[in-house]
């Protein structure tokens, strides 16, 4: 080593943050060669570790474009740096292997296929023309292949298929896109893809492009195939097929549930929806999520068919964002095929994803015709993310998965390392420590040992990527959650068997608090709204108006309960609650009503004889159920065949007259120590309404206007006792896009500031990190 020349200096930089799996190292290396600058750079465990040294400005420069011109995938969190003896170091710069130590650094999510990845793919002259798995730095996999870290070919479902000479020159090539780029393969020595036929098909097994080939033939002709993608299997059909679409659903057990389609490109799209630049920035974004937007009425060409969406003004769409999609949706010149698919979880109702091949033929057996797969393993299950977008162009993201996951959530406040394990619907796992938080993948409902299991697994996998190693676990305070007992057991392997339960209301506005980052100090009027939570008084409360921050809460007001007949299973029969409803407000069972019609003469004794009785007739605040009883009495739905489904056609009707009528149903709002807010006199002014004849869109669009306005009224109650101003909207029934522009308007409009979830699910999938933020703070010691 020479002496140091005059004027030289040495750095070392570390970077935190997204920073591996993005091409860090390459960009590095050639900001670094570019500025004429000697050192080297390395993956630990704490991130990226540079060593600089050259003339004082040009490192100088060197640091400034690292902080402000990051790679586009990257997320920078933090840049610490450090000035060493200059060594005398003349380069030139290099990139080292990864130190294999403890720490904790941050991978991107799964990305959708870059721009130029798609050049090569459709390019007769690239050697990767064609290619099902071609990706670069820019783009693909990440989450679903990385079974540790630090990020390397290793670490990763990868490690199986060692590189050939081509794409071990562009792997090792400072100045090539693929450099370093973990899941770099192409045909001659990349994963393969396979077409296997269920028995009986008629078509023979088929390797790489003739299996591809082989699958769009069966899509045209009607069949349903399982298709492997990042995150499991989907199950596809031709979205413009009828039959095809209905033995779907009915081999499924869906219901009249929607299914999300994936179209092959952005004008396929508008043919079939009408879609915003907001939307549209959704849809074509890296993470490509499912959007759903409005149904363009008729479509332009060729429509779907109406067993995608039944019934409603909304249809779940993305754009394809793996090769595989795009090949199986078809290139310029191909045959002519579907351009539109069906694309839904490749699972069982009420199981998570599948995402073991072998699994796949069993599980998937008697749903798909054939399975398109492919021997790259998948890491962890990762299913499709849904948002949508509200007319001013902020996105709410309803399902918080693929393109997401494991983005870290930047907290307000620090927390102990925690484990929460959400609730039993809509389950997401989270994973905190210190002022970072990480969501989990969506799993599902937790009813089956599938599902159980795929938490187990999620955990796991999400804890070697985080390096957190959990300290506390929190869990919802129902008794009878899967996920709670669960917790316990995980619990029970730590020191002092440290389990936190948190009431699930709290959680939900500890939620939106954490997403908008408070830190706790002044309390919000948390406005809760969902079907299902357990109480403090051992019954169902969800129609909740909470004073609450991190460390407690108090109930304010909340809607007057009802009883709920059959208790969980009385969820699917809304012509039930409806009648419950009725008798709770002190309301006739007029015989010509819906939900009277809807019911046999069986049914309505035995009925009469619960809730006289008090047998089976849990009480119940749930908004969401009183969402589900009006859209009985408003003759929409009387029987819910998937979650939901009541409240989802009354929104859908609503949204038909909302623009056209001003007048809000009236709540009664009573009470001191605790407000009760009571829909007796909604009740009694929708049935008069009805038997004038009003139509049931009419009907809903007034119902959900006068939600609102009682949410209002409540609030000014609250700001005029407490002095707080800071009003959190939060719950599943905040789904409803409808109810949350109307609150949001009034708030607004009477000086409240509004928050409204974004990245983070108002439903269940982010109630884990309410849990967290309760459960790992230092000031939760009063109600929890």
């Amino acid at each position: 080593m020479t002496a140091p020349a005059a004027g030289l200096v040495r750095r070392v930089v570390i970077v935190r943050g997204t920073v591996q799996g993005v091409g860090f190292r390459p960009y590095v290396h050639r900001l670094a060669a570019g500025l004429g600058l000697a050192g080297f750079v390395g993956n630990t465990g704490d991130g990226v570790h540079i060593e600089i040294e050259g003339p004082a400005e040009e490192v100088h420069r060197f640091c400034v474009r690292l902080a402000e011109q990051p790679p586009p995938l990257s997320t920078v969190t933090a840049v610490d740096c450090a000035d060493l003896p200059a060594t005398g170091d003349t380069g030139p710069f290099a990139i080292r292997s990864t130190e294999r130590a403890g720490g904790r650094t941050q991978l991107p999510p799964d990305t959708a296929t870059c721009a130029d990845c798609l050049r090569e793919l459709a390019d007769p002259a690239d050697r990767r023309h064609r290619h099902p798995f071609v990706t670069c730095t820019h783009c693909g996999p990440r989450f679903t292949i990385a079974t540790g870290m630090p990020y390397d070919r290793v670490a990763t479902t990868m490690a199986g298929f060692p590189m050939c000479p081509a794409c071990a020159r562009e792997y090792g090539a400072p100045t090539d896109r693929r450099f370093h780029a973990q899941p770099v393969a192409c045909p001659d020595c990349g994963p393969r893809l396979a077409l296997i036929p269920a028995d009986g098909l008629g078509v023979r097994p088929a390797r790489d492009a003739e299996a591809l080939a082989a699958a769009r033939v069966l899509l045209a002709a009607g069949r349903i195939i399982a298709v492997k993608g990042l995150g499991g299997y989907h199950l596809a059909c031709d979205a413009t097929d009828a039959q095809a679409v209905a033995t779907l659903r009915g081999r499924k057990e869906r219901g009249g549930k929607a299914f999300a389609v994936m179209c092959a490109d952005l004008p396929t799209a508008e043919r079939i929806a009408v879609v915003s630049d907001a939307e549209r920035a959704a849809l074509t974004g890296p993470h490509r999520p499912v959007v759903l937007l409005r149904r363009r009425t008729p479509a332009d060409g060729p429509g779907l068919a109406d067993q995608v969406c039944p019934g409603s003004p909304h249809v779940g769409v993305m754009l394809p964002y793996t090769p595989v999609h795009t090949l199986l949706l078809g290139l310029p010149g191909d045959p002519p095929g579907p351009r539109m698919l069906v694309m839904t979880s490749g699972n069982r109702s009420g199981e998570p994803i599948v995402t073991d091949d072998t699994e796949a033929l069993t599980r998937l057996a008697g749903l798909a015709d054939a399975w398109l797969t492919h021997d790259r393993p998948i890491a962890c299950p990762c299913d499709d993310s849904v948002l949508r977008v509200r007319p001013d162009g902020s996105t709410q993201v309803l399902r918080r998965s693929r393109g997401y996951v494991p983005r870290p959530l930047r907290l307000p406040v620090p927390v102990r390392p925690t484990l929460a394990v959400g609730g039993d619907l809509k389950n997401v796992l989270c994973l905190g420590e210190g002022d970072h938080a990480w969501l989990g993948p969506h799993i599902g409902d937790m009813g089956e040992l599938a599902a159980l299991e795929a938490a187990e697994h999620a955990e796991r996998h999400l804890t070697r990527l985080t390096g957190v190693t959990p300290a506390l676990v929190a869990a919802d305070r129902h008794p009878g959650y899967h996920s709670t007992r669960q917790a316990r057991h995980r619990a029970a392997g730590l020191p002092g068997g440290s389990l936190r339960q948190v009431q699930h209301h709290h959680a939900h506005i500890a939620s939106a608090m954490a997403e908008h980052g408070l830190d706790g100090t002044t309390p919000v009027i948390g406005v809760a709204f969902d079907g299902t939570g357990y109480g403090d008084d051992g019954t169902v409360w969800g129609g909740e108006v909470l004073l609450a921050d991190y460390g407690g809460y108090r109930r304010y007001a909340h809607l007057a309960p009802a009883p709920l007949p059959g208790g969980d299973a009385g969820v699917a029969n809304p012509c039930r609650q409806a009648l419950a409803r009725l008798w709770a407000a002190g309301l006739a069972w007029e015989p010509d009503l819906p939900s009277v019609r809807a019911c046999t003469e069986a049914e309505l004794s035995l009925l009469r004889q619960q809730l006289t009785r008090r047998t089976a007739c849990v009480p119940t605040s749930g908004m969401g159920r009183l969402f589900d009883a009006v859209s009985s009495l408003a003759g929409v739905c009387q029987r819910a065949g998937y979650e939901a489904q009541a409240a989802l056609e009354l929104e859908a009707a609503a949204l038909q007259a909302a623009d056209h009528d001003a007048v809000a149903y009236p709540f009664g709002v009573t009470g001191r120590d605790v407000i009760v807010c009571s829909p007796a006199p909604m009740l009694r002014d929708l049935l008069a309404d009805r038997r004038r004849g009003t139509p049931a869109p009419v009907l809903a669009a007034r119902f959900h206007r006068g939600v609102a306005h009682a949410v209002a009224r409540i609030c000014r109650r609250a700001r005029a006792d407490t002095g707080l101003r800071t009003v959190a909207l939060t719950g599943g029934v905040f789904a409803n896009g409808l109810l949350e522009q109307e609150c949001t308007a009034l708030l607004a409009t009477d000086g409240f500031t509004v928050l409204r979830h974004g990245e983070v699910p108002p439903n269940d999938g982010g109630l884990a990190l309410g849990q967290l933020l309760v459960a790992g703070t230092a000031r939760n010691r009063r109600t929890e």
